[in-house]
């Protein structure tokens, strides 16, 4: 084992709550594989608030015998990434971090790498594109989990330089890495779920399904705004039964944003697919879903959201041994292989200059949510209903078809996207973005901080009559006396904010000093005290002149 990792999670817990998106499983399950598979000496989780590194090691690393250690500490330690080389966020969110970098150890100290998730928020798509106003470099990465992501993002970015290099009349900004390093699965693990007869036979029993029958199945959040319109998969299924004569299972696992939403899936299926037995289970519930995926057959997911940039339930439905019939669809396309695994369904998306930029400004200027703005491009993006349902039939009509497939997928996800493969891309990619750090030239900076987001005593020094500075000249005002600092111990305001200055006792002893001339200036109380207690002692210093303790020359 060697090397050290640096991860900043905000929240400081790794957890998931109720009805978890897509990117917090991701996150979650990406932050335990490169503590299990990473092979380093520690994963330091750095966060707003540090979190208790017992509760992290177990979340990460539960029974796992791995020697790592787990670390937590704040965000503001840049000492941790500048050992580790390399700080992962698994957010694209790199500009304030960028800023920080700068301001502690400078723009080569490590190298900053974020996870993109989805690209359809127009605010996320900011964040994106701040990639050109911080300091960020090409050994810096933004994360792409596929081609169509980099293909997009590229575009973007490209298209943000050249307004910039337009308005400012220079040149566009170096863009950060773009790599492409797919999300991944615990394959043995879905394939051990999957493989259990027993379980198979007692939970399609209860679903109501015969031997012969064929389920088919969904995983994942029951939201037609933020992830697909049921209708195209319920028309494709009711068509595939009719082609081959039989009613046909389709199994829902997952979760409705409301109640509300179950009544409408309800309401499309049936007076879409009267023909097709179709239920809803929860798939929050871990065990139950479980018990789903050694059911099924057949897996089924006809996104048409652009809110889906990845997609990780086909990977686990190869995983556990399903052929696929997917969407031709972003994420989905990198995944899936036509005619290997499964069956990628054609898409086809609404005309570029129509409605469109009505739609992005209504979501934009607060007219409608997110939701709704992603709701309404889906409702008219199309999934040929006609392709799915001959695809769905085929497998259906063939067993051994099924078998085939379901094979090929599940070498697939071991292959390429069982976790310590993808732990291994990583790996690759923080030793590329080091080496192109360490030969790069030294990064020429006029402004170490952020001009816009300043410190507060350089932004506003032209509020005040003067700033303080080292050569201020100090004195304590007649009659004031060490005991006063101490007597403020009562006064519930005066220790308002405390832990920014020098304790109380710390400030008793700057009086004293003062008052006894053997101290004149700021910069003589300073050095006075510790290296370490020095910046605490300047604001100690502040305090007590606000209190009238101590005066200075106006």
């Amino acid at each position: 084992m060697a090397g050290r990792l640096s991860i900043y999670h905000p929240p400081g817990i790794i957890a998931l709550k109720e009805n978890p998106f897509g990117k917090d499983v991701a996150n979650l399950e990406l932050f335990r594989a490169l503590a299990r598979h990473g092979g380093f000496e520690a994963v330091d989780i750095l966060s707003a608030k540090p979190g208790d590194a017992a509760q992290l090691r177990s979340s990460l690393l539960g029974d796992d015998r791995t020697p790592t250690q787990i670390g937590s500490a704040s965000i503001l330690n840049s000492e941790l990434p500048l050992r580790a080389g390399a700080l992962l966020r698994g957010q694209p969110d790199l500009y304030e971090l960028a800023w920080m970098r700068r301001r502690a150890v400078g723009d080569r100290g490590y190298s900053l790498l974020g996870l993109l998730h989805t690209l359809a928020p127009p605010f996320i798509r900011q964040i994106i594109a701040n990639a050109h106003l911080g300091p960020l470099h090409p050994w810096d990465a933004l994360i792409c989990t596929s081609p169509s992501v980099r293909d997009a993002v590229t575009t973007m970015l490209s298209e943000w330089g050249d307004y910039l290099a337009e308005r400012t009349g220079g040149r566009p900004p170096a863009l950060p890495a773009l790599p492409i390093v797919p999300l991944g699965v615990d394959a043995p693990a879905m394939a051990a779920l999957a493989d259990r007869p027993e379980v198979r036979a007692r939970r399609r029993a209860e679903l109501g399904l015969a031997d012969d029958d064929v389920m088919v199945l969904w995983v994942g959040r029951l939201s037609f705004f933020e992830k697909a319109f049921p209708q195209p998969m319920f028309r494709a299924l009711q068509r595939a039964a009719q082609i081959i004569g039989k009613t046909l299972h389709f199994v829902m696992a997952g979760w409705f944003p409301t109640e509300a939403d179950r009544g409408r899936y309800e309401n499309a299926a049936r007076l879409t697919a009267p023909d097709v037995k179709i239920q809803f289970v929860n798939g929050n519930d871990r065990e139950l879903l479980g018990e789903v995926w050694a059911s099924g057959d057949v897996f089924l997911s006809l996104v048409d959201n652009i809110q889906e940039t990845f997609g990780i339930t086909p990977i686990e439905a190869m995983a556990a041994g399903l052929p696929v019939v997917v969407s031709d669809w972003d994420g989905y396309r990198f995944t899936v292989r036509h005619g290997a695994e499964g069956f990628l369904i054609p898409t086809l998306l609404g005309p570029a200059g129509g409605l469109g930029p009505t739609m992005i400004a209504r979501h934009v200027m607060e007219m409608e949510s997110y939701q709704s703005y992603v709701g309404t491009v889906a409702q008219f993006t199309a999934v040929h209903v006609g392709r799915a349902a001959e695809a769905l039939a085929e497998l259906i009509r063939s067993p051994e078809l099924r078998r085939r497939m379901g094979q090929a997928g599940r070498a697939r996800a071991a292959d390429t996207f069982d976790w310590p493969v993808v732990v291994g891309q990583y790996r690759a990619l923080i030793e590329e973005m080091a080496a192109i750090r360490a030969a790069a030239p030294d990064v020429a900076t006029r402004l170490r901080a952020n001009p816009v987001k300043d410190d507060p005593y350089a932004a506003f020094a032209g509020f005040a009559t003067r700033s303080a500075a080292l050569d201020t000249p100090l004195s304590v005002p007649p009659g004031v006396t060490p005991q006063d600092v101490l007597d403020t111990r009562e006064v519930e305001l005066d220790q308002a904010f405390g832990y920014w200055r020098a304790s109380l006792e710390e400030c008793a002893e700057v009086v004293r000093k003062l008052a006894a001339r053997e101290a004149m200036t700021l910069r003589d109380v300073v050095l006075a005290f510790p290296p370490d207690r020095r910046r605490l002692i300047e604001l100690g210093v502040m305090w007590l002149a606000k209190q009238g303790f101590v005066d200075w020359p106006t």
